[in-house]
């Protein structure tokens, strides 16, 4: 097996931008961006990528290179929510010099769809249950596992997708493996929705895919991670794994996220990308200090209202300087013997974040309160720390706000964008060389 090509990432000043070059192999790109008298003095050598991150997170993203007739990248996303691992896909894609264009996005969630149309403007869409739209009839002989019939599309929006798609993005349900999920965890129905992404990859033509899980998919109890691995390599696709943690590539949360890579080119190596693109440590501070006394009643803006008896826990954790609740002030179900004792808990400045959940609205669902305001976090500060930066549209398609409900799923399922970057990557490492043969041949 050929390793991919390597991944350079570097980052300089020019003046008053500062500027990202990037290298995969034969293909390669730069962006800029401007930064500020106050980023300018404070420049250093070793501090280039977190002032290129942190301008990122602003929302002042790098215009896309003028190069007449670029590369197209199709990009189909299942799953796929808001759209967090797409919108750092796109960022890794654009990095390279490359177009990337979304062809299909596939969610069951109508208002999630509406949010990745807005910021995707994908070619087609569908908001139908993937289980049904696809055949997997896959059986095992001896250690082989292997599709027993050609995966067929069963839907209009995915057949016309097919022979489109450069790479596949997907982020099957997670929550039967979530180490939240006491009561069916290892063995939830849900989980077998992740061999559905195999079956895709096969009947759309997808030239390399990246499959998003939390860690726990490695555990279920009928061993779907492995089933899937065989499938994509029965199919004749090369595939890598790795638990890739956000405060590696750059995010003040400590989330740990599985990703598959997939790839009919060279051998992937998810690993290697996110070694290329590691950034040190950062604190909650970093990424949601500004957002301390921001003047809106937007929705997006404003912490949610709490109980009576919330707002006394609360008010107690910064009446006594404690940042985790004593039990006699918790309820009944989470004192002693309790295993998350992150809840109700109050958030450093000087730490990463926990994993931000769809609960970061209550503090009784994790550690959501804000490190000096008596509240939980905002939909801003959330979508802040999970990595979306401020251009990042939460807007139905009409311009309205989805519900504080809404926007919690959203933002809490969500990919951060920074592990979507590493992936995206990884992937197009893998595809490198028929990326380069098809630009030369344009």
């Amino acid at each position: 097996m050929t390793p991919p090509p390597q991944i350079q990432e570097a980052f300089s000043v020019c003046g008053e931008r500062i500027v990202r070059s990037l290298t995969v192999g034969g293909l390669s790109g730069a962006s800029a961006v401007r930064i500020s008298d106050r980023q300018r003095a404070d420049v250093a050598e070793e501090c280039l990528s977190s002032v290129w991150d942190k301008t990122y997170l602003l929302g002042r993203m790098p215009p896309a290179p003028l190069i007449s007739r670029r590369t197209a990248v199709r990009v189909a996303d299942v799953f796929c929510g808001a759209g967090g691992l797409s919108f750092g896909v796109f960022d890794a894609v654009r990095a390279c010099g490359l177009e990337p264009r979304s062809v299909l996005a596939v969610d069951v969630s109508r208002t999630a769809l509406e949010v990745y149309r807005r910021n995707f403007d994908p070619e087609g869409y569908s908001a139908e249950n993937l289980w049904t739209s696809v055949t997997t009839n896959y059986s095992t002989r001896g250690p082989r596992i292997a599709f027993s019939s050609a995966p067929a599309l069963l839907s209009e929006p995915l057949a016309a997708a097919h022979g489109k798609v450069d790479l596949l993005l997907g982020g099957p349900p997670c929550e039967g493996h979530s180490t939240s999920n006491n009561r069916t965890r290892r063995s939830d129905p849900r989980n077998m929705y992740y061999v559905v992404m195999p079956a895709l990859a096969v009947a759309l033509g997808a030239k390399a895919v990246i499959v998003e899980n939390v860690p726990g998919i490695r555990h279920d109890s009928r061993g779907i991670l492995e089933q899937a691995k065989g499938l994509f390599a029965s199919s004749g696709y090369l595939v890598d794994e790795f638990v890739v943690d956000a405060v590696r590539v750059g995010l003040p949360q400590t989330r740990k996220r599985h990703i598959l890579l997939a790839s009919c080119g060279h051998q992937p190596d998810v690993r290697a990308a996110v070694a290329r693109v590691a950034r040190p440590q950062r604190p909650l501070r970093w990424a949601i200090e500004d957002l301390m006394h921001v003047d809106s009643h937007d929705l997006f803006d404003t912490p949610a209202t709490l109980s009576d008896v919330n707002k006394r826990r609360i008010d107690y954790l910064f009446d006594h300087g404690e940042y985790d609740l004593p039990n006699e002030h918790r309820p009944d179900s989470h004192k002693d013997g309790h295993t998350y004792p992150s809840i109700y808990g109050r958030l450093r400045w000087d730490k990463p974040a926990g994993t931000i959940t769809t609960g970061f609205n209550t503090p009784g669902r994790g550690r959501y309160v804000h490190p000096e305001r008596r509240t939980t976090i905002t939909p801003h500060e959330a979508a802040r720390i999970q990595g979306f930066p401020d251009c990042f549209e939460f807007r139905l398609i009409d311009g309205r706000a989805p519900t504080r409900t809404d926007l919690a799923a959203m933002i809490g399922d969500a990919v951060p964008p920074q592990i979507g970057y590493a992936a995206g990557l990884a992937a197009l490492a893998s595809l490198a060389d028929d990326l380069v043969d098809r630009g030369t041949a344009r």
